[in-house]
């Protein structure tokens, strides 16, 4: 079973991913967090397999996020995919640059967003 940890201050965004992950053949456990903050505090209650962050968020953006849970030994070899609809030019660049393994832009496509995720599993190992 894959732990997935999605932050995005979205709700209708977390419900929308989690019942797609929930619903795909693949078997999933989900967590998800309101808040950059809030993301490191589940991540490290919980040690995720792979984390999706949203990158724009109100109190600590993903790409901050990205760098706190990059400092903490034992989230630090978690695969971090950018779950965005930052789609301007560079932003991808940008997001790897900052510590992302992936970059998934929104609308997410629910027909391939299982299989992708689970492909980030093992990923910085």
């Amino acid at each position: 079973m894959v732990k997935v940890l999605y932050i995005d201050d979205n709700f209708d965004n977390r419900v929308l991913v989690k019942r797609v992950l929930m619903a795909s053949d693949l078997e999933f456990q989900f967590f998800e967090a309101e808040s950059g903050r809030t993301g490191i505090e589940v991540a490290r209650q919980n040690i995720p397999d792979v984390i999706l962050m949203d990158i724009s968020m109100p109190d600590m953006d993903g790409l901050t996020a990205t760098g706190l849970l990059r400092q903490i030994p034992e989230l630090c070899d978690i695969p971090i995919v950018a779950l965005t609809a930052n789609a301007m030019q560079g932003d991808k660049e940008k997001t790897l640059a900052a510590g992302c393994d992936g970059y998934i832009r929104k609308p997410v496509d629910v027909d391939s967003l299982p299989e992708e995720v689970y492909s980030y599993v093992g990923s910085r190992h």
